[in-house]
């Protein structure tokens, strides 16, 4: 008895540790639909929560081990050929515009976090090595904003969900929501801050 049980724990352990893999494909996508998509798909395959989490987690340490070195060889080429030193110039000065939306003029731990959340983790380590963070902290900040990101996405496609009871409406609705409501905040702060827009 004892022995049926333990094989019914390893059976059902390697299943589990099949279904991450997938899961763990659609966090890698560069866009946000992977969010949404890699949720259901872990709730399909009865993956925990903690487990969801920690794959995300691990797909932002994927893209920072991947994403640095081209951003390293960005910059270094950028100092380098005078067309895209005005482009990181202009770069730079569009970063300045969003850190002051975040939260003042100095690009803080907070208002980094707050620019990988806004935006994705790729801008808010760009602009943490702009800052003048190293690898770790840079990435600290970014992954931390994401993952924020990523619980907000999370808890909404699941909240939909138990009210759709179907994966492709609630995706849909989603991914909707993740174009628009971002364009809507910025339509609705530049009605009601015109002041911050630059001048024509």
């Amino acid at each position: 008895m004892a022995l049926l049980q333990q094989s019914r724990q390893i059976i059902g352990l390697t299943q589990s540790t099949a279904g991450m893999f997938p899961v763990f494909k659609l966090f890698l996508l560069p866009v946000g639909g992977g969010i949404p998509a890699g949720v259901l798909l872990a709730q399909a395959k009865g993956l925990a929560w903690p487990i969801t989490t920690g794959l995300y987690l691990v797909s932002d340490v994927v893209l920072a081990i991947a994403f640095e070195p081209i951003l390293r060889l960005l910059a270094m080429v950028c100092g380098k050929i005078p067309l895209l030193a005005r482009l990181s110039v202009a770069l730079k000065a569009a970063t300045a515009r969003s850190v002051t939306h975040f939260g003042g003029t100095s690009a803080g731990p907070f208002t980094l976090v707050m620019i990988a959340f806004g935006v994705d983790p790729m801008t808010g380590r760009a602009t943490a090595l702009a800052a003048g963070h190293g690898f770790l902290a840079g990435w600290a900040f970014a992954i931390a904003g994401d993952m924020l990101y990523f619980g907000v996405i999370a808890l909404t496609t699941l909240r939909l969900n138990s009210y759709f009871r179907d994966p492709t409406t609630t995706m849909l609705i989603v991914l909707g929501a993740m174009f628009v409501v971002p364009a809507l905040v910025r339509y609705v702060r530049s009605t009601l801050m015109p002041d911050r827009q630059p001048e024509q």
